[in-house]
């Protein structure tokens, strides 16, 4: 009788690196892959969500490994190798998975820990799942309880309040100088790890476009698709700083991309609009010189580091509170799933020995029609408290926490007792003489 375990596969920014992430993604949206997930005979209830730095499958199963193996096959096998599999495929299994789940929700697991763009995205996940009736008794409720998990850890901690990234930081300094980022237009120039953190933090503050320049032009073209933004080639970055307000620049050249003169002329062209440039690029990408013109703005990471510095010991902080809190939930929920798995022997022990004392009571005084209606009453009173009277120990045992023996021992012993499971029950002995 024991309850379908709970199961999570994912890959994420921290276990695959970007080349892989890209085949994973889901181009064409959710309802392909839970089409596909939902003719898999193994899964009793699923959820999938797909973000540009993570691809994660929640499921219900009773056969755990047969279920991870189709899983795997059915979303993974055919984008890469069963090695790439074996290597960035991770795999959670109940609590653990609730545990990730939690965490995942309440942005501990992000790029930018404590963004709040990843709850959107859980419950756009969840909305296509409940259009796709792939959610059941179970998801449901593990769903609904890390948005609420999420929304503990927003309101009790700081976890958003303080740039601990250098794209971050950016940020930050871009906010102080145009105050409200909305209707700004960013230039990225590369689309390596650096640009979509800084990605990830100015769609969250609500900028209008994003631009990204690359040498190679497709990975250009993969990163501006997460942001609905603009590839461009390098060769066109002089003619987009005249478009833009922000450029920030982490590319691996070993020499500067661009240079005072290139910048002096765009700046005429603006008609002196302010420019803001961050080079987060080790050897440097831009030149210090261009510091020096009117109204443009250059921070290097040295500046960036400085702020960091002075907002990670109180992000930790908050980071120890948030984690607090997910361990809380997590106990509620293991105590919500102990009962669920105790709940079909309560109910069937309940009606057994209702159905015993009804028996005897049935064989003892005949035809129950003749009686009037308050001796039934009464009746039906007596019956009502001998089956309590009965149901008591059972039940205690099985819903006291009792630490020497599980829960899955506690519910085989009264199914043993009560010969629940064999077709026929403790009145059918007879009387012992």
């Amino acid at each position: 009788m024991s309850r379908d375990a709970i199961v999570l596969l994912g890959v994420n920014h921290k276990t695959t690196p970007l080349a892989v992430r890209e085949k994973l993604a889901l181009a064409s949206g959710y309802e392909d892959p839970l089409r596909a997930l939902g003719r898999l005979e193994e899964l009793r209830e699923y959820y999938l969500l797909s973000t540009c730095n993570r691809v994660e499958v929640l499921f219900t199963c009773s056969d755990v490994a047969t279920a991870v193996r189709r899983v795997q096959d059915t979303l993974f096998g055919s984008m890469i190798t069963a090695e790439e599999v074996r290597r960035h495929v991770y795999r959670y299994v109940n609590l653990e998975a609730v545990e990730h789940l939690f965490t995942v929700a309440a942005s501990l697991d992000s790029m930018i820990v404590g963004e709040a763009q990843i709850l959107g995205q859980l419950k756009e996940a969840y909305r296509h799942a409940t259009k796709a009736e792939s959610t059941g008794f179970i998801l449901n409720k593990l769903l609904h309880k890390s948005f609420s998990v999420a929304k503990r850890v927003r309101t009790e901690t700081r976890i958003g309040a303080s740039a601990v990234s250098i794209s971050y930081a950016a940020v930050e300094l871009a906010r102080k100088i145009f105050g409200d980022l909305h209707g700004k237009k960013v230039l990225l120039v590369g689309a390596g790890e650096m640009a979509e953190l800084a990605a990830e933090h100015l769609v969250g503050q609500g900028v209008a476009e994003v631009v990204v320049a690359n040498r190679t032009l497709q990975r250009a073209i993969n990163l501006a698709r997460c942001y609905n933004g603009q590839a461009v080639s390098l060769e066109e970055l002089i003619d987009q700083l005249q478009r833009v307000d922000i450029i920030i620049s982490s590319t691996g050249s070993p020499d500067l991309i661009l240079r005072r003169e290139d910048v002096r002329p765009v700046m005429r062209e603006r008609r002196n609009r302010p420019l803001f440039f961050i080079d987060i690029a080790v050897p440097r990408d831009l030149d210090p010189g261009i510091n020096e013109l009117d109204n443009v703005y250059l921070y290097d990471i040295d500046d960036l580091n400085n702020v960091v510095e002075m907002n990670k010991s109180e992000r930790d902080k908050e980071a120890l509170k948030a984690q607090r809190i997910i361990a809380e939930e997590k106990l509620k929920f293991s105590k919500w799933l102990a009962n669920m798995e105790s709940t079909p022997t309560i109910i069937q022990l309940r009606a057994l020995i209702d159905q015993q004392v009804r028996g005897e009571v049935e064989k003892t005084l005949g035809r129950m029609e003749d009686m009037d209606q308050q001796s039934r009453q009464r009746l039906e009173k007596m019956v009502a408290a001998i089956t309590g009277k009965l149901a008591y120990p059972p039940l205690h045992f099985l819903k006291t926490e009792n630490h020497c023996i599980p829960l899955p021992d506690r519910i085989k012993t009264v199914r043993e007792l009560y010969l629940m499971d064999n077709g026929h029950h403790p009145q059918d002995q007879g009387p012992q003489e």
